[in-house]
């Protein structure tokens, strides 16, 4: 029977994101942006009629809230979002795509399609499927330890 070697795995894991984030990096420097400001600009892209808040994004992509007010103030400046007060609550801001996002939006959609295509293309569908319900599971199983870590620290 093959051993399974747990750190490889590990370390190959940390390999693909890298080289995902490189490779993203790479496409979104041509807009004046790094892969994980475009992720976000797309996902405001795609909540931009009715607006989105931090905490939304927050819990879609796991980012800490320092990291990711830090996101949105170099997408702020870069003038890809703007911010509006709550009108039911005045300590909440309601992010909105700009006009210059807008016409970046296909460029960014483009550049994902490219990065999925290169990334997931040499799986068969049967393959891709069991990839999905195998991550899920990890993340599920890393959530409980995270938060059980959390809890014993109270």
């Amino acid at each position: 029977m093959t051993e399974i070697d747990l750190g490889c795995m590990i370390r190959n894991n940390r390999r693909i994101f890298i080289q995902m984030e490189q490779y993203c990096n790479n496409a979104a420097a041509a807009k004046g942006l790094t892969a994980v400001q475009a992720h976000t600009l797309r996902y405001i892209l795609h909540h931009s009629k009715q607006g989105t808040f931090l905490t939304e994004i927050q819990q879609e992509f796991g980012y800490s809230k320092a990291t990711l007010s830090h996101i949105l103030k170099n997408l702020r400046e870069k003038g890809y979002i703007r911010a509006e007060c709550c009108s039911s609550d005045d300590r909440r801001k309601i992010l909105f795509a700009t006009e210059k996002a807008e016409q970046i939006e296909n460029f960014l959609e483009e550049t994902i399609r490219t990065t999925q295509g290169r990334m997931y293309g040499c799986f068969s569908k049967s393959e891709l499927i069991t990839l999905d319900q195998l991550q899920k599971k990890m993340l599920e199983n890393l959530s409980i330890l995270v938060k059980q870590k959390e809890a014993s620290k109270l």
